[in-house]
C-alpha cells in the first residue's frame, strides 16, 4: 500500500501578552479568556485616558483542561526548581495595597463596592 502525502499549512498566531485571565466553564467545556489591557491616551483629546482590551479565548473539553493543568503545574515546578520561587513583584504588591485602600475609602463613602480595576 502506497503512503499518502498530507499537506499541512500552519497559521502562525500573533504573540500575545496576557495581563489578566479569567476561567469559566459549562458542562461540556472550560473557557480560558486571556486579556491584554493597554492604556491609550490621545494628547489632542480632552477626554480621559481610555483602555484597549484584546481577548484571546481558548476553549477546552474538561479532560483536556485537566491535562493542561497538569502540564502547567509540572512546568511551573521545573521553573521554580531552576530559578527559584515565583513571587509577585514588589510594585504589584504596592499597587494592590493602594487599590485595596482606595476601594475601602470608596466603599465607606458610597456604601457600595467599587468596580474592579484592570491594572493589576
Amino acid at each position: 500500500m502506497a503512503e499518502e502525502q498530507i499537506s499541512l499549512n500552519i497559521v502562525e498566531g500573533e504573540p500575545f501578552f496576557a495581563h489578566e485571565a479569567s476561567i469559566n466553564f459549562t458542562p461540556t467545556q472550560v473557557v480560558l479568556d486571556f486579556k491584554c489591557i493597554t492604556p491609550r491616551v490621545d494628547p489632542r483629546s480632552k477626554n480621559k485616558p481610555s483602555f484597549q482590551m484584546k481577548h484571546n479565548v481558548v476553549m477546552l473539553e474538561p479532560w483536556h483542561a485537566k491535562a493542561f493543568f497538569d502540564v502547567l503545574a509540572t512546568t511551573v515546578k521545573k521553573y521554580e526548581d531552576q530559578y527559584g520561587k515565583i513571587v509577585k513583584p514588589k510594585a504589584v504588591q504596592v499597587a494592590e495595597k493602594l487599590q485595596k485602600e482606595q476601594r475601602k475609602k470608596t466603599t465607606e463613602h458610597a456604601g457600595t463596592a467599587s468596580a474592579p480595576s484592570y491594572l493589576g
